[in-house]
């Protein structure tokens, strides 16, 4: 027996050992390397040199767009994931009614989120484009305002959040699915005690579904944090180095971290950016764990 559980174990080693491989060379080796280049200054055209704390020191005293882009990343992540979520649970709501061609609707509403996301930030730069912009013609139509949106200060931030919207289709599938699973016998029983639409909602609905909304929250807040490629893409120009939007209003903090390391070839300063972001993300994490034995429900009991 004990002959056959070493072999077994062996063989489960030996499945996995492709994925461990890739692990420790692509991600654990990585890392290792990034957090020692954090206390050294290297360019890559010279040899690291031992510096301690100086780049996390330098990073808090005496970098103000460090504090720009943290309070860009913060402003963003703030105000996207919730906008993210509640527009993602809103058309699961609508697309949980069994109606003919529902099917379709669905589809059409997860696309956006499995789109490449350079060839959706161009095709945002058209809509935002304040001359001739389908945003902007819209806007016109009604009698409103036409803002600059991404050359401006004001609604550059606003413009990319607006943009974030468009990929809420995977959040979408993930409270379709959670909407599913809850019991219609309790729907009924909760009628039947004269219990309306809304209360309905709140009373049953959202504590099924919030794992769900759990999940799509932390996610959400870590793919705010990471926000780079839309940043880098919609407020670049053809110049190096001008990224980062009107007076660095979307100089995000990964957008920082690759001005730092590809264009100054700052690699040890880039790095303590890294595991900055990596800090950060680690803490709003267990913040938001904490805070979720409150008001997530798990049908098993445990909260």
């Amino acid at each position: 027996m004990r002959w056959h559980k070493r072999g077994d174990t062996f063989a489960g080693y030996a499945f996995i050992a492709p994925w461990l491989a890739g692990f420790v060379v692509f991600t654990l080796g990585p890392m290792v390397v990034s957090f020692g280049a954090s206390f050294s200054s290297w360019t890559m055209l010279s040899p690291p040199t031992w510096v301690g704390a100086e780049n996390y020191q330098r990073m808090v005293s005496d970098d103000p767009l460090f504090t720009a882009s943290l309070l860009n990343t913060a402003y963003y992540a703030a105000v996207s994931v919730p906008l993210g979520t509640v527009l993602a649970l809103l058309l699961a709501l609508l697309l949980h009614r069994r109606l003919p061609g529902m099917g379709m609707f669905r589809t059409v509403f997860f696309l956006p989120s499995i789109t490449n996301l350079v060839a959706v930030s161009i095709l945002w730069i058209w809509i935002f484009n304040p001359e001739y912009g389908l945003l902007n013609g819209a806007l016109r139509l009604v009698g409103l305002g036409a803002p600059l949106w991404l050359q401006s200060e004001t609604w550059a931030k606003p413009a990319l959040i607006l943009m974030s919207l468009w990929s809420v289709g995977g959040s979408m599938v993930i409270f379709l699915a959670a909407l599913q699973g809850v019991p219609p016998e309790l729907y009924e029983a909760a009628a039947l005690d004269g219990a309306g639409p809304m209360h309905r909602f709140f009373a049953i609905t959202i504590p099924m579904i919030s794992p769900a909304i759990f999940f799509s929250v932390v996610v959400g807040l870590i793919g705010g944090f990471q926000v780079f490629t839309q940043a880098f893409v919609m407020t670049g120009t053809a110049q190096p180095g001008t990224e980062g939007g009107p007076n660095n209003a979307t100089l995000f903090v990964v957008l920082y971290l690759y001005k730092k390391a590809f264009q100054e070839f700052k690699i040890g300063y880039a790095s303590a950016l890294a595991w900055v972001v990596f800090f950060l993300i680690l803490v709003f994490t267990q913040l938001q764990r904490r805070f979720a034995r409150k008001w997530v429900y798990y049908e098993s009991g445990e909260q």
